[in-house]
């Protein structure tokens, strides 16, 4: 079966410049700032990308940061506990928007038994 991603468009990314190339060269340079080694290590910096990586569920950039990651001596035990904070993170975040839902009910409910 045919998926609507397809792993060899991955090294054809900066493509999306072609036809602005002024702005793709400023993404580009700054994203390539952002994973330049500073106060965390081009590692830990992988790692979190991995992470944000399945958060934001791009399959291009779950690629593109597991071999980083494994490039930069991440092991996989490492790799998936970043992966486990995301889901955290994400789940958690789910659910804390449930005190909107409960504050939302809570307001019609009160409306309602005036």
């Amino acid at each position: 079966m045919e998926s609507y991603y397809d792993p060899k468009d991955l090294p054809r990314f900066e493509r999306v410049g072609d036809d602005a190339p002024q702005l793709a060269r400023k993404f580009f340079d700054y994203y390539h700032a952002v994973f330049t080694e500073g106060e965390l290590t081009e590692r830990e910096k992988a790692l979190i990308a991995l992470a944000v990586a399945h958060a934001v569920q791009c399959p291009y950039c779950i690629d593109a940061y597991t071999q980083t990651c494994l490039q930069k001596g991440s092991n996989l035990a490492e790799m998936t506990e970043a992966v486990h904070v995301a889901a955290a993170i994400r789940g958690g975040a789910s659910l804390v928007h449930g005190i909107q839902m409960r504050n939302t009910a809570e307001k019609i409910s009160f409306q309602g038994g005036q």
